[in-house]
């Protein structure tokens, strides 16, 4: 069955929405009611159950993008078209910026609304080094999801437990963000712009790196199912 443009920027926009939410709330929750004792296991836990959701809920509509270095890696293996870019971003960026608004309102204001923060005990080499291996991973499972149509039903688990092992072992180094989107909104809503840079270049590198391994396979794939 194939979705309307409509359809996948509903999808997209609700699944960041409910990504974002997930990702940066658990850390303001944290932070607000546990003086971040909780830490980075229930900060890496809360993104997976909010990809078990997306993926399960909205995969078979959208491919459950719900970050704009993800949608460019889909790009760059002919998944989707540059007009399809445009309405994923659109609809990822708005997502974002809602499920922020929604923290704000409902969790709190506390660690920046859960914006990204790096480790400068670390060298910037690498600590960008860093946020473009988890991106790279990130994208690379997602695509062998997609290569292995669904992996037998654990796509949502392999997508989130990726996110959330990223986050569980490298955040301590990058923040491991991952997501443009989920990096910009809360950044922006709490002012703190000065490690933006990172979050908003790491991510599109590490994706496009996974697409151009893996788009010789989905071409040999492709081209197979036309004989």
């Amino acid at each position: 069955m194939t979705y309307s443009n409509l359809q996948i920027f509903i999808v997209e926009l609700i699944g960041t929405f409910i990504l974002v939410v997930f990702a940066t709330g658990s850390i303001v929750y944290d932070f607000e009611n546990f003086n971040g004792e909780l830490g980075i296991p229930f900060a890496a836990l809360a993104p997976f159950i909010a990809l078990l959701i997306g993926v399960y809920s909205f995969g078979k509509i959208s491919l459950a993008h719900f970050n704009p270095a993800v949608t460019i890696g889909y790009y760059i293996t002919g998944h989707i078209t540059k007009l399809q870019v445009l309405y994923y971003f659109t609809a990822e960026i708005i997502g974002a910026f809602l499920g922020s608004l929604f923290v704000l309102k409902f969790i709190g204001d506390g660690a920046n609304i859960g914006a990204n923060t790096p480790n400068y005990d670390f060298s910037i080499f690498l600590i960008f080094s860093v946020e473009v291996l988890a991106s790279a991973m990130l994208m690379g499972v997602i695509f062998y999801v997609v290569y292995t149509k669904g992996l037998r039903g654990f796509s949502g688990v392999a997508i989130g437990g990726i996110v959330g092992l990223d986050i569980l072992f490298l955040a301590i180094i990058s923040g491991a963000s991952m997501n443009p989107a989920r990096a910009l909104a809360p950044a922006l809503l709490s002012g703190t712009l000065g490690d933006l840079w990172l979050y908003l270049s790491a991510p599109f590198i590490g994706t496009i790196i996974a697409a151009f391994a893996f788009r010789g396979k989905f071409q040999a794939q492709r081209a197979s199912n036309y004989e």
